[in-house]
């Protein structure tokens, strides 16, 4: 456990690399356009359970396998967001299933050590274009629901996005009490 925090708050840490296709504003909401590669991800999968039951849980399984739980003994540091894949209900409340990732550092994107924990999965992830809603504070659910409603809101009716699903990114370790960063990212299709 110790491991874990010392990694997650002292260790390496990078942020996920993007290109900024656009800034824009609508409907006097700002939001940006980028674009991600492809990367490997750690994932870990939930079902049956709400996102404020199971999200802490899902998060320090994902922190101790990249704090050196893996087969190799590798503290790998981390890579900013934890991007939590949701599936809201028409209503916009979250569905029982949800996915958080991890996507694994520069230095082990090649060769990710293997997980010791089976509820792990390292798999790659297309690159894709998103639109990006970055906003303050501690966010759980309904914070990001708010967020999500206000992007959905600004890119109205004709906006080709997924809208069965989106995710919630948070760039900060989760003792940091200020000038903390959220973002809910809406996938654009084509």
């Amino acid at each position: 456990m110790f491991g874990m925090i010392r990694n997650s708050l002292f260790g390496n840490s990078e942020e996920t690399e993007y290109k900024v296709l656009s800034s824009e504003t609508k409907n006097g909401v700002g939001f940006e356009v980028r674009r991600y590669d492809a990367a490997k991800y750690a994932a870990v999968y939930s079902e049956g359970r709400t996102y404020e039951q199971v999200i802490g849980e899902l998060v320090r399984k994902l922190l101790t396998y990249i704090g050196g739980n893996n087969e190799q003994g590798e503290a790998m540091g981390i890579a900013f967001p934890i991007v939590i894949t949701v599936y809201p209900r028409n209503d916009g409340v979250f569905s029982r299933r949800l996915t958080v990732g991890i996507r694994i550092p520069n230095a082990y994107q090649q060769d990710p050590p293997a997980p010791t924990d089976s509820a792990i999965v390292v798999e790659e992830r297309p690159g894709m274009t998103v639109y990006t809603l970055q906003f303050g504070g501690f966010a759980g659910e309904s914070e990001y629901r708010t967020e999500a409603s206000r992007l959905t809101r600004a890119l109205g009716e004709t906006t080709p996005f997924q809208r069965k699903q989106y995710f919630c990114c948070s760039y900060d370790p989760p003792l940091k009490p200020y000038g903390r960063r959220n973002e809910v990212w809406f996938l654009q299709e084509d």
